[in-house]
């Protein structure tokens, strides 16, 4: 992929890629700020609401895996660039909407378009740089856009809302969209068609691409619906039971979807699961302290979003420069374990809050571990999770580990919101008064995201292979053994 292509092309490409990827993550957490204009405007009830989040959702996190190998089978480039497409049509779609029906319905295709975007721009950043430094540097540019995207998307949510209308905070993505792609179809290089491109597992894609639309179902629903209720545990049922299926088919085709000799590769295996505990732990901070910090702190939308700028800052600061240099110097475990201790500190510290905090003293110092946290730990945990793939797998692998991310932060927000729920009734039926039991429900969301955060952090300290500068290009090169 990097033949025909200069230094100086592969990082404004990288760019433009990075940019590509803000619109999609901008788009899981902007229209949080907006939803009670949308409510307003469009007449949804609280049942109905929802469904402007969970559309959303429901197809990003069911065809993440199926465009991670549509990719790798017709070309990285053509994909994302198709992603980027419909993600733009179906954004102009929702600036439009006047009705709940076609909003729901374009929020859905968004969150297709932004699945094939999030399953392939991995593999284009991997195969873009090959030396050891300037993918690790790629890689926390990548990582400060995942990381901090969302708590951009709250405060430009905040601004386009209130300045004009919540129209704009789709109508927003249309000239990026089409910049992003007309910068794509400039700088990125065409790439070869594989010499053996191989069949589609038709079985394999319905699958698996129907049990996560079940399973994120199933969670998105979990509290509305109750987490024992029949309905949810048949759901997950269900959706484990097509797993299953989903492994044996896998074990049979000539061409799986997912070779299955993927998931027993060390670094890869490990780095899923940190990624979808720190997902958790993630979804924890972002949706839970902006609800302290509006209905404890009684902060506006405006001032949540400006909270959320030294974790941002810092993030920058550290996956643009400070991460990619001790991946060099250590290797990616200990910075990667390091990183998720730091941002476990923060949440701790978000369990702590009182209900008359103060910015200064019960905000930013958690914000500011965080920050580190998160720069520290993005840029070696994707490394870890595309280490030891073939390229012509890698498009798969980004797929992989984008859907641990998902689904871990749907499942993780879906349990600590319900838990936070109960403690706070337990909290108001044991005769405190209405804001304490709030932020006390607060307090279990941040501590069980802290100790997420935690486990992350030992289980990426005991099972990652690490290496020594030396050894280097070989542990971050696609085609070597992990």
């Amino acid at each position: 992929m990097t033949h025909g292509i200069d230094a100086h092309k592969r990082w404004l490409a990288l760019i433009v890629l990075c940019l590509g990827m803000l619109m999609i993550v901008l788009d899981t957490t902007i229209v949080n700020v907006a939803l009670p204009s949308i409510r307003a405007d469009l007449g949804f009830n609280e049942t109905s609401l929802v469904w402007v989040v969970n559309a959303y959702m429901l197809t990003f996190g069911g065809f993440l895996l199926l465009g991670g190998r549509l990719g790798d089978l017709f070309g990285h480039r053509k994909l994302f660039l198709f992603g980027i497409a419909l993600f733009t049509l179906a954004s102009a779609a929702c600036g439009m909407a006047n009705s709940q029906g076609l909003l729901i319905a374009a929020r859905a295709v968004q969150g297709l378009g932004g699945a094939l975007v999030s399953a392939v721009s991995l593999s284009l950043i991997m195969n873009l740089f090959t030396s050891p430094a300037d993918r690790a540097t790629a890689m926390g540019i990548y990582g400060f856009v995942g990381a901090g995207g969302g708590s951009i998307g709250v405060l430009l949510g905040g601004l386009l809302t209130s300045a004009w209308s919540w129209h704009w905070i789709f109508l927003v993505n249309l000239p990026i969209g089409v910049a992003v792609y007309g910068a794509c179809v400039a700088l990125l290089p065409v790439g070869k068609a594989p010499a053996n491109r191989g069949k589609l597992d038709v079985a394999g894609a319905i699958t698996v691409t129907a049990s996560l639309m079940l399973a994120v179902y199933a969670v998105v629903h979990g509290n509305e619906a109750g987490w024992t209720s029949a309905q949810t545990i048949l759901q997950l049922g269900i959706a484990i039971v097509i797993v299953m299926a989903f492994l044996v088919i896998e074990s049979r085709v000539s061409h799986p979807l997912v070779p299955l000799r993927m998931l027993t590769l060390r670094n890869v295996a490990t780095a899923n699961v940190v990624g979808l505990l720190w997902a958790a732990a993630l979804f924890a901070w972002s949706f839970i302290s902006a609800l302290y910090m509006q209905r404890v702190l009684n902060y506006s939308a405006m001032q949540v979003g400006l909270a959320f700028l030294p974790a941002s800052i810092i993030m920058a600061t550290f996956s643009l420069g400070v991460s990619a240099r001790l991946v060099m110097r250590f290797g990616i475990r200990t910075p990667l374990s390091l990183g998720l201790l730091v941002a476990a500190a923060g949440l701790a510290l978000f369990a702590r809050a009182p209900t008359d905090g103060s910015f200064l003293l019960d905000v930013l110092p958690a914000m500011v571990l965080l920050g580190l946290g998160a720069g520290f730990a993005f840029n070696p945990v994707l490394l870890a999770a595309m280490s030891g793939v073939a390229p012509e797998e890698s498009g798969l692998a980004s797929g992989v580990v984008n859907t641990s991310f998902m689904m871990g932060g749907a499942l993780g927000l879906a349990i600590l919101a319900s838990l936070a729920a109960a403690r706070t009734d337990g909290l108001a039926a044991m005769g405190a008064d209405a804001m304490t039991a709030l932020n006390g429900g607060y307090h279990v969301a941040f501590l069980l995201g802290a100790v997420a955060a935690a486990m992350a952090s030992v289980l990426a300290g005991t099972f990652v292979r690490t290496h020594s500068h030396g050894q280097a290009r070989g542990a971050t090169s696609p085609a070597s053994p992990s």
